[in-house]
C-alpha cells in the first residue's frame, strides 16, 4: 500500500520495514559495543541514563518512557539492583511504589557508557548518512513519536 505525501508516493510497508530493521541493527550494534566495553546491553544503558536524568523515578515512569510493560520493567530494574547500580527506596507519597536512584557505581557506569554509546551511534550513522538527511529523519521520527505518545498508541497494557 502506498501513501501520497507532498505529491510523492511513499511505500509505507517498505518504510516500516526499513525503520524496524534499522532500529534492530543499530540496537544490536550498540549492544555489542556496550557489552564489550562496559558489560551491559543497550536496554540497561537506557534505564541507567533515564534514572540519572530523572531522579526519583518509579518503575512506572520507566515503563511509560520506554513503552514496555510494568512487569518487564520491574525485572530489568531488579537486574540493575542486583548489580549494585540502582537502589530502591520507599516512596513517601505512595507506599505501593518505590523511588529509584542510581548508586555511585551506577552513575559512573551511566556516564562512561554514554560516551561509548554516543561515539558508536555517531560512527554507525555517519557512515551511511549525510547530516541533512539525518536531521530530517530525526525531526520526522520525533514528530511521529510525539503523535503516537499523545494518542497513547502502542502503549503496553501490563
Amino acid at each position: 500500500m502506498a501513501s501520497k505525501a507532498s505529491g510523492e508516493t511513499v511505500d509505507l510497508p517498505g518504510f516500516f520495514a526499513d525503520l524496524v530493521r534499522c532500529e534492530t541493527r543499530l540496537y544490536n550494534a550498540l549492544n555489542d559495543r556496550l557489552r564489550e566495553r562496559h558489560g551491559i546491553v543497550t536496554s540497561q544503558f537506557e534505564f541507567l541514563r533515564y534514572l540519572r536524568d530523572h531522579p526519583e523515578s518509579r518503575v512506572a515512569d520507566l515503563a511509560a518512557e520506554f513503552a514496555v510493560g510494568i512487569g518487564a520493567t520491574s525485572k530489568g530494574v531488579d537486574r540493575l539492583e542486583r548489580q549494585g547500580w540502582v537502589a530502591r527506596r520507599p516512596n513517601p507519597s505512595d507506599r505501593r511504589s518505590s523511588l529509584l536512584e542510581l548508586t555511585d557505581d551506577g552513575l559512573q557506569l551511566a556516564d562512561a557508557a554514554e560516551g561509548t554509546f554516543t561515539a558508536r551511534l555517531a560512527e554507525l550513522i555517519a557512515a551511511a548518512l549525510m547530516a541533512s538527511p539525518v536531521t530530517a529523519a530525526a525531526q520526522a521520527l520525533s514528530e511521529l513519536r510525539s503523535a503516537l505518545e499523545r494518542d497513547q498508541i502502542g502503549t503496553p497494557t501490563g
